[in-house]
């Protein structure tokens, strides 16, 4: 069970507008996470989807890529088996319990997931999997992920929610263009048409996610933030590793404030997590920031 303020809560999460404050997991949530790939469709896939979630999965999982999915029938399921066929780490995102896995034909599915990966739900255990539950749970997979791609969608498919959760979230979304004339293919065409890149090849996702790196790698600011509550947190940083805890007593700012100032203060490179939930002023050309 990972807390919202814990090591080892995925840093991603922390940023979406309504992380859950606990997250039940089975198997283990790593580092390398961070630059992982949601993959969703339709429960009834067409042969076309079917081969595109196959070959996408095998080929992220083949990369070093991390699959996101909710382990539904259909879309999800085959990307999840395609990475671990592949030698891959996948993730599962849960609408009921841990111990109330769904569809039941997927159990042993689940099991294989945890040995590499992890499966994740924000649910207690004893949670029955009823419909309410799983839009809400879409939040998580498009909140792991650095990229969402739908593969195969119909106008009414749940994977539509994701999409929509991942645009939300700043996150890049994909659809796969499919059949003009199958039903399956008319949410992902009606993604495209409102703002989805459309994937043509799978080696866009691979770009996606070294563009965001490099913007992560590259970015030096030049002048401290002028967010008020930005420039709050990095008064109260050091030289040296400052726990949230202590960062929370210093600055007096309510923790939801001060998570996601630490996050910005980490994208644009002012701040970065040492470890242990400590954080560290970063110093620019060898020389303290001026605090005015």
């Amino acid at each position: 069970m990972l807390a919202w303020l814990d090591e080892g809560y995925p840093d991603r999460l922390r940023e979406i507008a309504q992380p859950p404050p606990v997250l039940y997991v089975w198997g283990s949530i790593e580092a390398g996470d961070r630059w992982a790939v949601a993959v969703v469709g339709t429960r009834k896939p067409s042969a076309y989807g079917t081969s595109v979630a196959r070959d996408l999965g095998r080929y992220l999982a083949g990369n070093g890529v991390v699959v996101v999915a909710g382990m539904a029938r259909g879309i999800d399921g085959l990307a999840h088996q395609a990475a671990l066929e592949a030698g891959g780490r996948t993730l599962a995102v849960l609408g009921s319990g841990l111990d109330e896995i769904y569809p039941p034909e997927h159990r042993s599915l689940a099991a294989r997931i945890a040995s590499s990966g992890a499966v994740i739900s924000d649910y207690p255990l004893g949670t029955k999997p009823e419909a309410a539950n799983f839009p809400p749970r879409n939040r998580i997979i498009s909140g792991l992920a650095a990229v969402v791609v739908i593969v195969e969608a119909g106008e009414g498919s749940g994977a539509l929610i994701s999409a929509d959760f991942g645009a939300e979230q700043g996150r890049d979304v994909f659809a796969i263009p499919g059949n003009f004339y199958s039903r399956s293919s008319r949410g992902a065409l009606c993604l495209i048409e409102n703002g989805a890149r459309p994937m043509v090849g799978l080696e866009e996702v691979l770009e996606a996610l070294n563009m965001e790196a490099a913007v992560l790698a590259d970015h030096t600011p030049t002048r401290l933030p002028d967010d008020e509550t930005e420039r709050a947190v990095v008064a109260c940083l050091l030289g040296d590793p400052v726990h949230v805890d202590e960062l929370h007593a210093r600055s007096g700012l309510p923790v939801a404030k001060q998570t996601a100032a630490l996050a910005m203060l980490e994208f644009k490179g002012l701040a970065q997590q040492a470890g242990g939930m400590h954080y560290v002023r970063l110093r620019e050309a060898g020389a303290p920031y001026r605090i005015d």
